[in-house]
């Protein structure tokens, strides 16, 4: 019951958000090209609605590193227009998680994670010198289900990100960091700083090769997690929908004991809303 109510759940949040992107959507942006909204893609900061789910498959997790995770984000950004100068792009994970073996006779969980909502302000046109940014807060909800796919905790902090596209080159960095601000005693405080500097090339006939790191250090037990991301993507249209469509692996470089090894695997569709 448990399991089919949350489904549920799940089902109609991605319902709304697909609702509330298909309403901000205009059919004139319909025009862009695919390599142009393939570029755009590669832009944290675009004004660009989409919805992206992106699934991740990791293996080799806990002390033992017999515990695997199936890893569902859904992934909504949401573009505001404020001022003739300046857009908000608000931008929310929310995880939907199926674990097993993660912890020594836990069994398997599956349920929502934490939702992360970043909130970032951005210029319309990029500087002089070509650099798009985008700079605000970044919000830790403790939404998740179960306690081994929850931190119990409030957490709050800044987020920023800074990138140049060149021609058919994009190349960036998205950063923040997370501070406990309240939720349960009796789990430990969060200071953690995630870095993700990224590079992507994207061709005429929209496919975008993109190389990046996912990282966080744990400022409380002093310790990165170093996940290593190739993936390979397509836009292109399914009847009147332009969608991204791809996959890549990954490698686990360096992690806590209870962190996945080896490599892992990343499959995504991105919906596309260009206004």
């Amino acid at each position: 019951m448990k399991s089919s109510a949350l489904s549920a759940a799940a089902k109609a949040a991605l319902r709304l958000a697909l609702a509330a992107a298909a309403a901000h959507a205009p059919l004139a942006g319909a025009e862009r090209s695919a390599k142009d909204l393939a570029k755009e893609l590669s832009n944290p900061v675009a004004a660009l609605i989409s919805v992206p789910l992106q699934l991740n498959y990791d293996r080799g997790i806990g002390a033992a590193e017999d515990g695997t995770r199936w890893l569902l984000n859904i992934q909504p950004v949401v573009p505001v227009t404020l001022n003739a100068d300046w857009n908000l792009i608000s931008r929310t994970i929310v995880p939907v998680v199926w674990q097993d073996e993660i912890a020594p006779g836990a069994g398997s969980q599956f349920g929502l994670g934490d939702v992360v909502q970043s909130l970032f302000f951005s210029p319309k046109a990029p500087t002089a010198g070509g650099l798009i940014w985008g700079a605000g807060p970044v919000l830790l909800l403790p939404t998740g289900t179960d306690d081994l796919l929850s931190a119990r905790k409030w957490g709050a902090g800044p987020t920023g990100v800074v990138l140049k596209q060149d021609g058919a080159w994009t190349y960036g960095a998205l950063a923040n960091h997370i501070w406990s601000v309240a939720g349960s005693d009796a789990r430990p405080d969060i200071s953690a700083t995630y870095l993700q500097p990224f590079v992507s090339y994207t061709t005429p006939e929209a496919w975008t090769f993109a190389l990046n790191t996912e990282s966080t250090y744990d400022w409380k037990n002093r310790q990165w997690t170093v996940p290593l991301n190739a993936t390979v993507s397509k836009v292109t249209r399914i009847g009147e929908q332009m969608i991204s469509f791809g996959g890549g692996v990954r490698y686990w470089a360096e992690g806590p004991d209870a962190a996945p090894t080896g490599w892992g695997a990343r499959l995504f569709v991105t919906l596309l809303f260009p206004r």
